[in-house]
This record gives structure tokens, C-alpha cells and sequence, in this order.
């Protein structure tokens, strides 16, 4: 029998009658996700029965596109986002009625006319949709337009402090949450301005991974795993999320550059991409004590004490524990592609823009492997190995729990022989499910031990595809649910915890960083931090 969590939740969940208004509507992330997750939310019939999409920003200057109607301008770029990557494949009807409820206000996040503009469109919207004027701004802008654009929704009016069960108004702040703690703070002022932090959503799309939140579910609704969830019976655990891709996409047959976020990933490099935020909220989930209820706070104060706990590094360390580096050309799929410094460079080459000094031979990270420890009692002693790279040879991103070894006794007695340790695996992507190796007896008269895998697949368990993670969290802001958003004393403590290795690289002022081929598992150091515990890496 299904458990409706809802029923074991404060208050019921329901998404509540609004407007979603996508901030860089016309951009990627809108293109390849959000719209996509708002189609597939509609086709599955669980959208609030006054609801719209309203999109501000400045359109494509794309050839070929018409923005002489802007409903219908958006309505073609989001027909083509869903027909390319949406969950479920596009049927007619139900784009009919999707795009009936689809709007555009073109316009610069600066310019306060264009503000004035929206206010009218979203007006004539809830007019239009019964919807009683209450309206979530998803945020899908970069850091440094955030202040100008909640300013400007305060200018304009366009924010309900008050605590009203309709007429409400939501915020979703998209990642990144700044670069270092100092500008993560000043985001979170910024936002503060004209949000309180009962309207604020800081997005991490891994939160929304079914995986991700099974996990707390196989924690806590399962007796035989609790009693095993700490020092005493876990040797270590890892985590690992390993891309394929680069950080650049290539025509092969012409060697040239189609596409690439260098612009945003330059300088940036994989500690701010994905460590500090995915990882570290990972790492909470599998880490936290239990909580007390399913409010949201509760379960949020679990996971911000975990981040409390992590032990701080000084630079030696930092030395000692973390690992980057930088892939270099090499082959994905038996295909020869480019590393990561000629990417820079053709980048600003076909941009026709000189290389910023600081690109020259850059030292941005492609990859990070550390090793940290919780310092409280579940987990003393116990070490959490974190890796994360591009361009390794698959895309891969996996929760492994590996237990202690059994005394060196019985099927154990032979120490140059041992066991396969017994591991629990919770698969993020790309097929979620989770399995568990144990060791056991092959058929036959003799006593031959052989490690066998007991498997769980969703789509498989299920009979159906998992929700993409966008689509749960959207739904999510509607049900004014923050279980799965981050509180700003989170976002903090995250950068807090990573701030003395940015600051040690950059005083290190390395030239060069540890290498590693396209399509391998990262540099021969990452092996080297984990080798010399007596562990390994697991192969994914």
C-alpha cells in the first residue's frame, strides 16, 4: 500500500493557484528544463486549475526568429525546448491547452518601464486565469542581476509580504548562490531586500532527484538500516558525480566549436559548480540524524548541522585532503576531443575577444576528489571521499555506502584473499535505483563464495519514468514546501567549508594543475588520496 507522505507531513500538500514568472525566460536553462518541466507538469494533471507562465527577458537574437509577437515568440521556443528534451513526448492536445496559458514580456531586467510592462501583462493574466494575483519569480539569471531585478519588482510593486494564503508571493533563486561567502552573503542581502526568507527557494536541482530523496526514505522508513548508519558498521562512504561531457560541445567532422559554457565555467571550476552545492547537500542527506517531523525547517536544521560538523581545513589540509585538476585532449567514446585550455582559447577566438590574462593558461579546476570527516558521534572517524570531474568516461552520479569488513575468520580467513566488502549503492543518474553487493555461496558441492548484486531500478520497479527534478521543485514553491530548498544559513556554512581551499589555490598561484586524459577517471593524485587509506576508488 502507497503512504501519501502528505498525510504525514503539517499541512497538506497542494500547489496553490499563480502565476510562474521565469526571469531569462528565453534562456537555456528555461529551453532545456523549466519548460519543459511545466509542460510535463500540465500533461500530468497536477498543475493548480488557475495557473499561467508568464516569461520576461530579452528575446534571442537568433536568426530566423520572429519577435514581432511576443506570446507567440515564446510559445515556438517552448513548442522546441519540449519537443527536445521534455520527459514526455509532445502531444497536441496537451500543448494546446499548455501554450493557451504561455506568455512573453520582452524587456532589460534594468529597465524599470519594462517592470511596468510586466505588472500590466501579469494583471491582465490573473484576470484572464482567475488566478488571485499570487506569483512565483523563478530567478534564472546570473548572480551579479539579481539586486536589479528584486529591487525593481519592489519598485513596481510586485511584492506581497504579507502572510496571506492567497495572494502570495514566491521567490526561486537559481545556483549559483555568488562565487566565495562574501558575495553569497551579499546575494542573499540583496534578495533580502524585498524577500523574506518564508517567500525565498534556493533552488539545487539535485535536491529534486528521486534518488536524492529516497534516501532519506530508505534511512528512516527501513528498521535494518538505521541501526547500521554509522561508525561502528560503515568503513567509508563515497560520492561521486562524473560527467562525460565537457565543457564545450564540438562538430568532430569539423573540429569547430558549437557550443560552450566557458563564459560562466571559466574561473569558476568544478569546487563552485558542483561541489559546494550538489555535493555538500548530498552529503547532508546521507550524513543527518534524524529528524523529529517532516516540517520543513526540522529537516532543514538536520541537514545545516551536518555542514556545522564538517571538520574546517587549514592549508595543510587542504594539501593533504583535496585534489584537482584539468583534463587535457584525450578520447570519449573512441572519438578524439580537445582539452580544456584549447577550449578556453577557441572560445575567445571565435568570439573575437582577447584572451583575459588570467585565461592564458588557465588553472581552472575540471575536476575536485577530497576526503572530509564529520566530526560528531555517528561518524567519527569515518571518511567521506567526494569526486566530481567533465569529460570522465561516463555520466554517473552514485551514493556508495561500503560497510566493514567481517572479522578475518570463517570465509574470511585468508587476509590475501578477502572478501568483497559489502556496499550499498543509491544510482542518481542516469538510472535511478539503488542495489546492494553482499557475498554469496555459488551452486554446486563445494563452498564457493561469489559477490552478487541485489538490484532496485525505478523505471523498472515502477513501470514508469521518474519526474525530472525541476518538476518536483516548482511543484514544490507552489505547495509552499522549502523541505527541499536551501536556508541561507546553509548556503553559508557551504561556503564557509570551502572558502580555505579557494583561498589556499589562490595563493598557490599553481601554472599547471594535476592532468588526466578525456575519458579517465582524473588525475593519478585522486587515486593517490584514496590509495594510501587502503581504499579505492569505485568503479562506476
Amino acid at each position: 500500500m502507497a503512504l501519501d507522505l502528505a498525510l504525514a507531513a503539517p499541512k497538506t500538500y497542494l500547489p496553490q493557484p499563480c502565476s510562474l514568472v521565469i526571469f531569462g525566460g528565453d534562456g537555456d536553462l528555461a529551453w532545456r528544463k523549466l519548460l519543459p518541466a511545466v509542460y510535463n507538469l500540465n500533461v500530468d494533471g497536477v498543475l493548480p486549475s488557475h495557473f499561467a507562465v508568464v516569461c520576461f527577458g530579452l528575446p534571442s537574437t537568433e536568426a530566423g526568429r520572429n519577435t514581432a509577437n511576443p506570446d507567440e515568440y515564446i510559445r515556438e521556443r517552448a513548442r522546441d525546448g519540449i519537443m527536445r528534451f521534455s520527459r514526455q513526448p509532445l502531444d497536441e492536445d496537451h500543448w494546446q491547452d499548455f501554450a493557451r496559458m504561455l506568455f512573453f514580456v520582452p524587456g532589460s531586467f534594468g529597465d524599470s518601464r519594462a517592470y511596468m510592462q510586466l505588472k500590466t501583462k501579469l494583471d491582465s493574466v490573473d484576470q484572464q486565469f482567475g488566478i488571485p494575483s499570487s506569483r512565483v519569480f523563478y530567478l534564472s539569471i546570473p548572480p551579479q542581476l539579481v539586486q536589479m531585478s528584486v529591487a525593481n519588482l519592489g519598485k513596481n510593486g510586485m511584492v506581497n509580504k504579507a502572510d496571506e494564503p492567497v495572494a502570495f508571493t514566491r521567490v526561486i533563486v537559481e545556483k549559483p548562490i555568488g562565487t566565495d561567502l562574501d558575495s553569497a552573503r551579499a546575494v542573499i542581502r540583496n534578495v533580502a531586500a524585498a524577500f523574506d526568507e518564508h517567500q525565498t527557494y534556493r533552488i539545487d536541482h539535485y535536491l529534486g532527484k528521486e534518488t536524492v530523496q529516497n534516501l532519506l526514505v530508505l534511512r528512516f522508513a527501513n528498521s535494518i538500516f538505521e541501526p547500521l548508519w554509522n561508525s561502528k558498521y560503515i568503513d567509508h562512504v563515497q560520492i561521486t558525480v562524473a560527467e562525460d561531457e565537457g565543457v564545450s560541445q564540438w562538430d568532430l567532422e569539423t573540429n569547430q566549436m558549437i557550443a560552450s559554457r566557458i563564459g560562466y565555467y571559466e574561473g569558476v571550476g568544478a569546487m563552485r559548480d558542483m561541489l559546494q552545492n550538489h555535493m555538500l547537500q548530498v552529503l547532508c542527506i546521507a550524513a543527518m540524524e534524524p529528524p523529529h517531523s517532516l516540517l520543513p525547517n526540522v529537516v532543514r536544521d538536520a541537514k545545516v548541522n551536518v555542514l556545522h560538523c564538517l571538520r574546517p581545513m587549514t592549508a595543510r589540509d587542504v594539501k593533504e585532503n583535496v585534489v584537482r585538476g584539468q583534463y587535457i585532449e584525450g578520447s570519449e567514446y573512441g572519438v578524439r576531443v580537445p582539452g580544456y585550455r584549447h577550449e578556453v582559447r577557441e572560445f575567445y577566438r571565435m568570439r573575437n575577444e582577447p584572451l583575459p590574462p588570467h585565461s592564458v593558461n588557465s588553472t581552472t579546476e575540471t575536476f575536485v576528489a577530497m576526503r572530509v570527516f564529520i566530526d560528531n558521534w555517528r561518524w567519527s572517524g569515518v571518511p567521506f571521499y567526494l569526486r566530481t570531474g567533465k569529460r570522465l568516461p561516463k555520466r554517473a552520479s552514485e551514493v556508495a555506502i561500503q560497510f566493514k569488513d567481517v572479522p578475518q575468520v570463517l570465509f574470511n580467513a585468508k587476509p590475501e584473499i578477502p572478501l568483497e566488502p559489502t556496499v550499498l549503492t543509491l544510482r542518481v543518474q542516469p538510472e535511478e535505483g539503488l542495489s546492494m553487493r553482499i557475498v554469496s555461496k555459488l551452486p554446486g558441492p563445494k563452498v564457493r563464495l561469489y559477490p552478487v548484486q541485489m538490484e532496485f531500478n525505478y523505471a523498472s520497479g515502477f513501470g514508469r519514468t521518474s519526474p525530472e527534478a525541476y518538476e518536483r521543485l516548482i511543484l514544490d514553491v507552489m505547495a509552499e514546501d522549502a523541505t527541499n530548498f536551501m536556508r541561507a544559513d546553509a548556503v553559508e556554512a557551504a561556503w564557509k567549508f570551502v572558502m580555505p581551499m579557494l583561498d589556499h589555490w589562490k595563493q598557490e598561484r599553481v601554472l599547471n594543475l594535476p592532468e588526466y586524459q578525456c575519458g579517465t577517471w582524473g588525475p593519478i593524485e585522486a587515486n593517490n588520496l584514496i590509495e594510501k587509506d587502503g581504499r579505492q576508488w569505485r568503479t562506476l
